[in-house]
């Protein structure tokens, strides 16, 4: 008789995955100290190590490639650290930066939204792709990337090649303008962090990338106040999949067989502690200020974001090696080519919109 199969003690089913990630994020933070040690000694690395991070990521899964015995680590770092990591750059915010954020953001939200969804319409019925489709890509792009598909998915009646199609575009496009869109920030709006900070928090699709670009940003730029802002603005794209969900059910005459959200789909656990942690910020520096313990509540702070950032470094390598470029053989030109106007009109309209604004904040 063969002997029955043992179960793996949880550890070791993740020791894989997990062991790879962190030691690529070792090897990306040895990387960007390199190149700061040779090209400006004095000064940050002209090469982030969250950019290190993404790119060994990528290197990896393309050439050295990853057996099945990987995953359950790698999706472990990304559903656990990851979100960790995010959840904590809500230290970095107060209430009354949540409240100036919101003020700027939530036009330039609205906007990209509504660019999104008639852009989509548009190309879509231009190149002949189908309305689910359609709607999974303009929500896709303009709320929370993988997330928005996967809650539209049901209400729109996609097939399972059409929601695969559009995450598939999700994944490769907000990955591309992640590593780009930081360095068009920084050309378009300088060192106004508010302002690139809405831009990063609009123009690219999934949190995991809004919050890694607004983190290579911050790091090639020494401008952390981008990361929490960037964050805050992503979800406030997340609450409109309230509306969107409901809207997408009636446009499709699926009201009764869908139109519900999750709460976890619009507001996951990590964004809402996000908020809390910023309400803990902001109730701290008033309880502190003037005491005994006010330097020791601002070493607790400096730390715990330093955690946050190698959180952030590990669970954006794990996002790297989640982008498996073989992928883009199985996407049809014509739905890549409207994911991709459509992601270029938001990034444009985002552009002009934030452009806007701080116009307007500064006048």
């Amino acid at each position: 008789m063969s002997r029955p199969a043992i179960a793996r003690p949880a550890w070791r089913v993740l020791a894989n995955g997990a062991a790879l990630a962190i030691a690529l994020a070792i090897a990306a933070e040895f990387t960007s100290r390199a190149f700061r040690d040779w090209l400006n000694p004095d000064g940050p690395s002209p090469v982030s190590p969250v950019l290190c991070a993404v790119l060994l990521g990528v290197a990896w899964r393309n050439t050295v490639g990853l057996g099945a015995g990987f995953l359950p680590g790698l999706q472990w770092i990304t559903n656990n650290l990851l979100r960790l990591g995010i959840a904590l750059v809500g230290l970095r915010l107060s209430l009354s930066g949540l409240a100036s954020t919101a003020s700027m953001a939530l036009p330039v939200v609205i906007a990209c939204i509504c660019t999104a969804l008639g852009v989509s319409l548009l190309i879509g019925r231009m190149l002949g792709l189908s309305m689910p489709l359609r709607l999974l890509l303009a929500a896709g792009t303009a709320v929370c990337g993988c997330t928005a598909i996967c809650a539209v998915t049901p209400v729109v009646r996609a097939r399972a090649v059409e929601s695969g199609l559009a995450l598939t575009c999700v994944v490769v496009l907000g990955c591309t303008g992640m590593l780009v869109y930081p360095w068009l920030a920084h050309t378009v709006f300088g060192n106004a962090t508010n302002a690139v900070g809405v831009f990063l928090g609009t123009a690219i699709h999934d949190t995991s990338q809004v919050m890694g670009a607004s983190l290579i940003y911050a790091q090639q730029f020494d401008a952390s106040d981008a990361v929490p802002v960037a964050g805050f603005t992503k979800l406030l794209r997340n609450l409109s999949l309230l509306i969107l969900v409901p809207l997408f059910a009636m446009w499709t005459g699926n009201a009764e067989g869908g139109g519900k959200v999750k709460r976890s789909q619009v507001l996951p656990a990590f964004l809402i502690f996000f908020v809390l942690l910023a309400v803990v910020r902001t109730a701290g520096d008033s309880i502190v200020a003037g005491t005994a313990v006010a330097h020791a509540w601002s070493q607790m702070i400096s730390a715990t974001l330093g955690a946050s950032e190698l959180f952030l470094v590990c669970g954006m390598t794990a996002v790297g090696l989640s982008v498996s470029l073989k992928d883009l053989r199985g996407i049809g030109s014509r739905a890549l080519i409207g994911a991709l106007v459509v992601a270029v009109a938001v990034c444009t309209c985002s552009l002009s919109m934030t452009l806007l604004m701080q116009h307007f904040a500064s006048t």
